[in-house]
């Protein structure tokens, strides 16, 4: 079939979606102090998050350039964009903005941008549920319905290990961390329109990913029908102990476990965990 779909660098693959090639990745620039990093495969996670933990600063990072969406858009006929939510960064904006530059060039082209209202895990769900619409054979118009309703009832979930981005994005204040480290609390955070809320929060992550397989059995729908999507940041064996809790309780079709690029890694840290379903 002759179509492709572009991620930004938050979409988490797997090898074998890596190696698709129907799937292209557009990296962000991710920023540490005097340090840029290009959020590729030859991206260094460690020492990324060695930089992360040395730096007084919070992380930032760049998202791609409508020309960096354009030069994509070309070949396929259908293309579709996932990207991370709009509320948590400009990749949207600038896709959409590519889009319309685009068309006004190539007014025939079927070019679909979905702002994930997610990141990560999310983005990487998307990913195998517009392949699986496109190779089922719908069209352009309808895989786009479909896609935007799988999203709107697609739920993230995350724990973090470290609340060290937290803090230095001053969405967490210094008493806060302070206290919560102390007292190795870990919050329990979540998805709200494309928005980060507390859910919950429990002592050490252990019984934080428990609270959140919890959460996960209380609010799932249909999850016979959906697949259990996990991304890690360097805790395989946490994103395996959090996976084997959640089927414990809830019937899922099937289970993902990818680990975190750079984007996903400077939002969730060393040993973050995010799920998505």
């Amino acid at each position: 079939m002759n179509y492709k779909i572009i991620g930004d660098s938050c979409t988490d693959l797997t090898k074998e979606m890596k190696n698709d090639p129907h799937i292209k990745i557009i990296p962000l620039t991710l920023i540490v102090d005097d340090y840029h990093l290009k959020d590729d495969d030859n991206l260094d996670i460690h020492q990324f998050l060695k930089l992360m933990k040395e730096s007084p600063n919070c992380p930032k990072s760049a998202c791609p350039s409508p020309d960096d969406y354009m030069k994509e858009f070309e070949g396929e006929d259908d293309v579709y964009v996932v990207t991370l939510s709009s509320k948590l960064s400009g990749s949207y904006n600038s896709a959409e903005l590519a889009r319309k530059l685009y068309l006004e060039e190539n007014p025939h082209k079927k070019i679909g941008i979905i702002d994930s209202k997610s990141a990560s895990a999310g983005q990487t769900l998307l990913t195998v549920k517009l392949r699986e619409l496109i190779e089922n054979g719908l069209s352009f118009e309808n895989v786009m319905k479909q896609i935007k309703e799988f999203r709107d009832g697609m739920k993230t979930k995350f724990v973090l290990e470290s609340l060290d981005t937290l803090r230095k994005n001053g969405r967490l204040n210094s008493l806060q961390a302070l206290i919560c480290s102390t007292l190795n609390i870990k919050p329990i955070m979540g998805g709200a329109e494309g928005s980060i809320c507390k859910l919950d929060q429990a002592r050490g992550i252990m019984r934080a990913l428990v609270s959140m397989t919890k959460l996960i059995e209380k609010d799932v729908i249909q999850p016979q029908e959906r697949l259990l999507t996990i991304a890690h940041c360097n805790c395989y064996e946490r994103a395996m102990f959090l996976k084997d809790e959640i089927l414990k309780r809830v019937p899922f079709k099937d289970y993902l476990i990818v680990e975190t690029a750079g984007i996903s890694t400077m939002y969730a840290n060393e040993g973050g965990i995010i799920a998505a379903y």
